[in-house]
């Protein structure tokens, strides 16, 4: 039986998630505008700051004890792995809003309302992932086996095409539904002559939410592996998800510069596999988990930047034999 917390916590939470996003869309971005690196930056530390101090909580909830501990380094280790993992859906989200000329100020709009279609398509594949394993518990082996398949394609793999007319999703939206051929400020519907139209900013919130799709089916294998209960990888893939907007405003000047990310994604993806195929014989704890998932990340990110530092250091001409200065 997969141990869950009562449905009060899970209510609560809920209530908050839908609280901070209100306070988010209606006091801080009531008129859009694009999204300063400094806000951004503000922003991303609110939402880590909220996740450190929920990690917390679950190991009071718990009575400090040993079990507090554990669901508290499973969130965290969840967290990072799912904030990791998104930092390659930011390379993507960059390309759409690119492809479809998507202004700055509008694109905080669909990532905001893209978060309600993702929370619900992650607390689904979650539930269903977690019930599967707990039914059939040689599903641990499938999903291990299908995260070290990914790390080979994501580290030697190559690059994602974005096509987004082709998505499938948009094709049948613009089937059934008409579109408009020009943006219409922030709305994603507009009415004319009695008629509803959708604009191109509402056909990008479904490529977006496609493309999530796509990720989760990558990396809710990858927190299972992490941990079981429900609650622990629901609440850290949408404390992950929730700071992903203001990630993206904050590192999208900077995401050219991470040069080797699809390296330690690659390796991230590798070693939560390697923990769920060798689930069975070998005990890898959380805390051991949550010091190699956070070290292979340092280590790419300073690894990238010192290439991006060389990259910009002018190469010096060596200096002839014979032509030195002397005094």
């Amino acid at each position: 039986m997969v141990q869950t917390e009562p449905l009060w916590m899970w209510l609560i939470f809920s209530a908050l998630i839908v609280f901070f996003l209100w306070v988010d869309l209606a006091l801080f971005n009531r008129r859009p505008h694009a999204i300063s690196t400094r806000e951004s930056l503000l922003w991303t530390g609110v939402w880590t700051a909220l996740a450190l101090g929920f990690s917390v909580f679950l190991y009071a909830y718990y009575g400090f004890s040993k079990l507090g501990e554990n669901k508290a380094l499973e969130f965290l280790t969840g967290f990072v792995v799912e904030k990791s993992l998104s930092v390659d859906n930011l390379f993507v989200m960059l390309l759409i809003f690119q492809y479809f000329r998507v202004e700055q100020q509008y694109q905080h709009r669909v990532l905001f309302w893209g978060i309600f279609g993702a929370l619900a398509m992650r607390l689904g594949l979650i539930l269903l992932g977690v019930n599967l394993i707990a039914r059939f518990h040689v599903l641990v082996y499938v999903f291990g086996a299908f995260l070290i398949v990914t790390a080979l394609r994501v580290g030697f793999g190559a690059e994602r095409d974005i096509h987004p007319d082709r998505n499938i999703f948009v094709r049948l939206f613009r089937r059934f539904f008409p579109v408009t051929a020009e943006y219409h400020h922030h709305h994603f519907f507009v009415r004319d002559n009695r008629q509803w139209f959708a604009t191109p900013l509402f056909v990008v919130l479904l490529v977006i939410e496609a493309t999530d799709l796509v990720f989760a089916v990558d990396s809710i294998p990858a927190i299972l592996a992490i941990s079981k209960d429900p609650f622990v990888v629901y609440t850290s893939n949408a404390f992950a998800i929730l700071g992903l907007r203001s990630l993206f405003f904050a590192l999208s000047n900077i995401l050219s510069m991470i040069v080797y990310l699809r390296y330690g994604l690659a390796a991230i993806l590798a070693f939560v596999g390697f923990k769920m195929l060798s689930s069975n014989h070998l005990n890898i704890s959380t805390g051991f988990s949550l010091v190699v998932v956070t070290s292979i990340l340092a280590v790419t990110v300073a690894l990238s930047l010192l290439h991006a530092r060389l990259r910009r250091t002018p190469n010096r001409a060596p200096v002839e034999a014979g032509n030195e200065l002397t005094e």
